[in-house]
């Protein structure tokens, strides 16, 4: 793939492509974008940028300061899989154009100021992710809501409930969809064109399968790469099954919980830190873990209950971090127990292998935040050589009520998370990579835009319960 602004200009030329698409995150998690001719694609955009307004993007500007720049970065260029006209695709950063300092509320710059705090620590020079998005593929969803009304309906050819389409006896039962064969997957086709068409976009991938919900629940699995660029690949992640499907008449939805009563969306997240090419989470103790991976834990789990308000940021989160389930809701690491909300894979003992999964997420999030949040716990941890106390190996739902009340939970909702981050982030302030304005702001937003929404609104199921009292 290029790696220079003359290299992207020789792939456009090479391959007759006649339109730029620049993109960019949202505060929220949304990508954005605009094109233009590719004769306006210049080598010195890359250093001056294409102005824009900026006061209707989620979470971001005023009226009165709207104008921003995009700055196009050179290695994440590919074609896009779905225009009809031949397109190139370039992600952008966000700059001041008076100023020209990187936009503090751009959550690919916060991204990019996490990568270069791990630097400046001297702990490492890298930091890998590898997130396990989850996401359901459904026949069809209908919703509605206004001031008397409120509903929505899902449709799936897999799904164990009454469809409105004949069926062929081949539906899921809950929590069986992990993964047996066609015709009981009726989305192999499907998955394995998300597939390749990630590879086709320069995205290196692991796998493809069902997941373990009914209603067409999948994963993909992505080779693990360097926090901003891993989030990048996310970000194309999630266009490109969401338009996969719309090719075949389907919809995508990460949205954590979408069906009641069988498994939730997770985003399960693999962390390494590396230096000089060496792998600094691999040593003798615990499961093969160094005391610098003991002591990420021990940040990560210190601060777990703010980092979910970020990891896990929509009221429809908590319904899946929900005691009593497979949901990684218990703040205690482990080998294997995969209701800990750390986890240490052992399918391999090579050190390069070696990881921490950090469990709470959900791929509601938005990726560049959320691995930003991660890491700069992780080096807190580090820094403060936080100690995460004894592994849990021990089935914790089988455990006694009196010791089962020591491991601490999750929140139990986003208003509860949005408390935990606001009492808890100090250590995301380090090197400037958050900013009090870009807590405050998400602290604000997510209050009146979505937890206040929810809350003042009646639940469809509150007129099943109550409705004849």
């Amino acid at each position: 793939m290029p790696q220079t602004a003359k290299e992207v200009l020789e792939l456009a030329k090479a391959k007759g492509l006649n339109t730029v698409d620049l993109r960019f995150m949202d505060f929220i998690g949304t990508w954005q974008h605009f094109s233009a001719p590719i004769s306006e694609l210049t080598e010195d955009i890359f250093k001056e940028g294409l102005g824009f307004d900026g006061s209707s993007i989620r979470g971001w500007s005023h009226i009165h300061e709207s104008d921003m720049l995009v700055i196009p970065d050179p290695e994440t260029a590919f074609v896009d899989p779905f225009f009809k006209d031949p397109t190139l695709v370039l992600i952008c950063n966000i700059q001041d154009p008076i100023t020209r300092a990187d936009y503090t509320r751009d959550p690919r710059n916060i991204a990019r100021k996490a990568e270069n705090y791990l630097k400046t620590t001297g702990i490492g020079d890298v930091a890998y992710f590898g997130p396990e998005a989850e996401f359901f593929i459904f026949d069809s969803v209908r919703m509605f809501g206004s001031v008397n009304q409120a509903g929505y309906e899902i449709e799936s050819e897999e799904g164990h409930w009454s469809s409105s389409r004949a069926g062929l006896g081949h539906d899921i039962r809950p929590k069986e969809g992990y993964f047996p064969v066609p015709p009981t997957d009726s989305l192999q086709d499907i998955r394995n064109e998300m597939m390749l068409t990630m590879v086709a976009c320069g995205v290196a991938m692991e796998k493809q399968h069902h997941e373990v919900a009914t209603a067409g629940q999948a994963e993909m699995g992505m080779v693990f790469d360097r926090l901003v660029r891993m989030a990048d690949k996310l970000t194309l992640y999630k266009y490109v099954c969401k338009n996969v499907a719309k090719k075949h008449n389907k919809v995508v939805t990460f949205m954590p919980k979408p069906l009641f009563g069988d498994n939730g969306s997770g985003m399960h997240t693999h962390l390494s830190i590396w230096k000089g090419n060496k792998p600094l989470f691999a040593g003798s103790g615990y499961a093969g873990l160094s005391d610098m991976a003991l002591y990420a834990i021990g940040g990560l789990l210190k601060h777990s209950k703010a980092l979910v308000a970020i990891c896990a940021p929509t009221t429809n989160s908590y319904k899946r971090l929900t005691p009593g389930f497979e949901a990684p809701i218990n703040l205690a690491y482990s080998a294997r127990n995969r209701s800990a909300c750390c986890r240490i894979p052992m399918f391999s003992q090579n050190p390069k292998t070696k990881r921490v999964e950090f469990r709470c997420p959900d791929p509601s999030c938005n990726p560049y935040l959320a691995f930003a949040a991660m890491l700069m716990a992780a080096i807190d941890g580090i820094q403060n050589k936080i100690h995460p106390g004894e592994p849990m190996d021990k089935d914790i739902y089988d455990l006694p009520p009196e010791e089962r009340k020591r491991v601490p939970n999750t929140p139990g909702s986003l208003e509860e998370a949005l408390n935990c981050l606001e009492a808890d982030h100090e250590f995301l302030l380090k090197g400037e990579v958050f900013t009090p304005d870009v807590i405050k702001t998400w602290l604000d937003y997510k209050r009146t835009k979505e937890a206040d929404q929810v809350r003042l609104r009646p639940h469809p199921h509150e007129f099943y319960m109550y409705f004849d009292m």
